[in-house]
């Protein structure tokens, strides 16, 4: 069940019409932007890792059959004042604007390490110990400078601060051999996007759901969430209709008692006429901006696409650059990721709460997410999803490998 008319409730995609009604209400689309149906915009636009959960959940259920995919052309981080492409292997290292002769010999010594790292062959370990090393050490020990980290943590192993630098290694260096990985899968960056947006997703499951038996139910505003004597649930209320059901799952916009707020996220949906520069004029680009090179505590995270992907119209891209807010002047905080973007055409802006949810659900069988945070990938939602299976079913959420696990991407 949906509030909206649309699929995908926060992260949809919208038309023209849509996203005008919903930041500039009363006030139509330019006519010079053409048709409705060229746009599907994402309020939340988010990356897949060609090789990370995301991707297995999509083959695990076979909802890939319903969908169609596109890599995004380049992975950029910032640094020094401009922007250059994630190095993700050995070679590309030392070809890399990123680093200095010297650094560039580090780095790939680095990356051949944890390439090789190997439990149970020591030889492979240079000294240092994965489960006990910290990813400073380890750094250290390769000699690495700050900078260099910075990317590695923030644009490869996409951690969202730097507290990882005092834990235990393992983690960093499974998520950077992933990074290198889902590069190798199918060239270009460790990124795919299905067309026609992130509101594809919903409505493929709902394709898939009626195959089931399921039922998708859209424009229905939940007014409220019935329980017995006991405060288990009992079904969800909408107008006069009631819906009988032993357990809900949903999103903490439906259950404003049950959440917390813990910050805050700013996004800025931009139109452009162009790619975004010093990016080779490529189609699609996802660019980290570290904290430490601006001077935050959280990153800045940039996401683009274009009519190539069937998100707008042609000859147009759409770009959209998001943060966690630590200040009371929100939209000043995302002023590097907009310098990058070259001219703007146009500009929605929107600060959003991120709401976690304050008990587990397994007393009353009311399931809440988290929010979605200001990061241009899945992997922190593919987070919450295990989260939710272990609440819900008290196991572990475990995808066998299918034969096949790839997905058609252009």
């Amino acid at each position: 069940m949906d509030r909206n008319d649309y699929y995908g409730g926060e992260s949809a995609s919208l038309n023209l019409t849509q996203l005008y009604k919903k930041f500039r209400s009363g006030q139509e689309p330019p006519s010079e932007l053409g048709k409705d149906r060229d746009w599907n915009i994402d309020l939340i636009p988010k990356f897949m890792m060609t090789n990370g959960e995301i991707v297995r959940f999509l083959t695990h259920t076979d909802v890939t059959r319903y969908l169609e995919f596109k890599q995004i052309a380049g992975s950029f981080v910032f640094r020094g004042g401009k922007i250059s492409k994630v190095p993700s292997n050995e070679v590309e290292a030392l070809s890399s604007p990123l680093m200095g002769i010297f650094e560039k010999r580090r780095m790939k010594k680095f990356l051949e390490w944890a390439h090789n790292y190997d439990d149970n062959n020591p030889s492979t370990h240079q000294g240092l110990n994965l489960d006990t090393s910290t990813m400073s050490a380890i750094y250290k020990n390769f000699g690495l400078e700050t900078g260099t980290q910075d990317f590695i943590g923030h644009a490869m192993a996409l951690h969202l601060d730097d507290d990882y630098l005092n834990e235990a290694g393992r983690a960093t260096i499974d998520r950077i051999n992933l990074y290198t990985k889902s590069v190798v899968r199918y060239g270009k960056s460790p990124y795919i996007y299905p067309l026609y947006g992130l509101g594809d997703l919903p409505q493929a499951f709902a394709r898939l759901s009626a195959v089931y038996g399921g039922t998708y139910m859209l424009n229905k505003d939940i007014t409220e969430i019935v329980y017995d004597a006991s405060g288990a649930v009992t079904g969800v209320k909408a107008g006069d209709e009631i819906v009988k059901t032993k357990q809900v799952i949903c999103d903490p916009s439906y259950v404003s008692t049950k959440v917390k707020t813990i910050g805050s996220v700013v996004r800025a949906i931009c139109l452009l006429t162009h790619p975004i520069p010093n990016t080779s004029d490529i189609d699609s680009v996802q660019i980290v901006i570290p904290q430490n090179q601006v001077g935050r505590q959280h990153d800045i995270y940039v996401a683009c696409v274009n009519s190539a992907h069937m998100v707008c119209g042609k000859d147009y891209y759409l770009a959209i650059v998001s943060t966690l807010v630590e200040t009371d002047q929100p939209e000043k905080e995302i002023e590097e990721g907009l310098k990058l973007l070259g001219p703007v055409l146009d500009k929605f802006v929107s600060v959003s709460p991120i709401q976690v949810p304050v008990e587990d659900g397994t007393k009353d069988q009311v399931f809440v997410s988290r929010s979605y945070d200001a990061t241009s990938h899945f992997e922190t939602v593919c987070e919450d999803v295990h989260d939710l299976w272990r609440r819900i079913t008290g196991e572990t959420l475990v995808l066998k490998k299918k034969e096949n696990d790839e997905v058609n991407a252009s």
